[in-house]
């Protein structure tokens, strides 16, 4: 039962399979629609209109289709790190309260009706009930304090390690964003060393246009992947104060409904 509800935690601030591979395909034809109908388009216009001086075009520089995926890959590692956002924001009035605030500190804690309130939250899953429930369940087992006390530290621990587990998707494509890049970069330089009779013999459009997809490809791809990386930073920060705060808050309410 305790390995279960520490795993349902754990689920609780990630989005379903489901809903993340139906966002991850909704993101995926609106970019794809995005391209097809405004940028590309765009693109072909400036190229057509200034010649290689549209080189430098913010359109010319995000037509290519390596710069389509990582744009798709980047919104959806957004709306991953959105999801985690709000539900840290959604629970962390609890992380600082007394999650038992009707019993009386001055008496001894009914074990059994503080663990069937605490179950019965609609936040249960959440780690700071997590935690608690452990805690009790802890002292219930060995009318011990200091036990009691040794599980809100493992407790947190577990969490910490669970929350930075459920990062890896997060930092699997900021990983996977660059390389794509650089998979942009090989066929660009493919393209161009391919057309360098061309250019020998004075015509260098073709050999242009297609070292413009090596280096714009990479060039997206490491833009993005430095937003994505202070955005990541940024929720690892707001994690970690949830984790101590998760701890101050047992330390301080829990264990004095304990020590009677």
């Amino acid at each position: 039962m305790q390995k279960t509800m520490q795993k349902n935690s754990t689920l609780s601030m990630n989005p379903s399979l489901l809903v993340s591979g139906s966002v991850l395909l909704a993101i995926f034809i609106v970019v794809h629609f995005l391209y097809a109908g405004v940028i590309r388009p765009a693109a072909e216009s400036v190229m057509a209109t200034q010649g290689t001086a549209a080189l430098s075009s913010l359109w010319v520089i995000l037509k290519d289709v390596e710069q389509q995926m990582c744009m798709s890959l980047m919104f959806f590692c957004l709306f991953l790190m959105a999801y985690k956002l709000w539900k840290l924001i959604d629970e962390e009035e609890i992380y600082t309260r007394d999650l038992l605030p009707e019993h009386d500190k001055a008496s001894a804690l009914d074990v059994d009706a503080a663990i069937g309130e605490l179950e019965a939250s609609p936040y249960k899953e959440t780690p700071a009930y997590m935690t608690w429930l452990n805690c009790i369940r802890r002292y219930r087992n060995t009318s011990n304090v200091q036990h009691a006390a040794d599980a809100i530290e493992s407790s947190v621990e577990t969490i910490a390690t669970q929350l930075e587990s459920g990062n890896n998707m997060i930092r699997y494509i900021i990983w996977a964003i660059p390389s794509i890049g650089f998979v942009g970069t090989v066929r660009g330089i493919g393209a161009a060393l391919a057309q360098a009779d061309a250019a020998l013999d004075g015509d260098i459009a073709g050999m242009t246009a297609s070292l413009g997809v090596a280096f714009n490809s990479t060039l997206v791809a490491l833009f993005i992947s430095l937003i994505l990386m202070l955005f990541m930073h940024l929720l690892n920060s707001r994690q970690d104060k949830m984790v101590i705060r998760t701890q101050e808050s047992c330390e301080r309410h829990l264990l004095s409904h304990l020590h009677n």
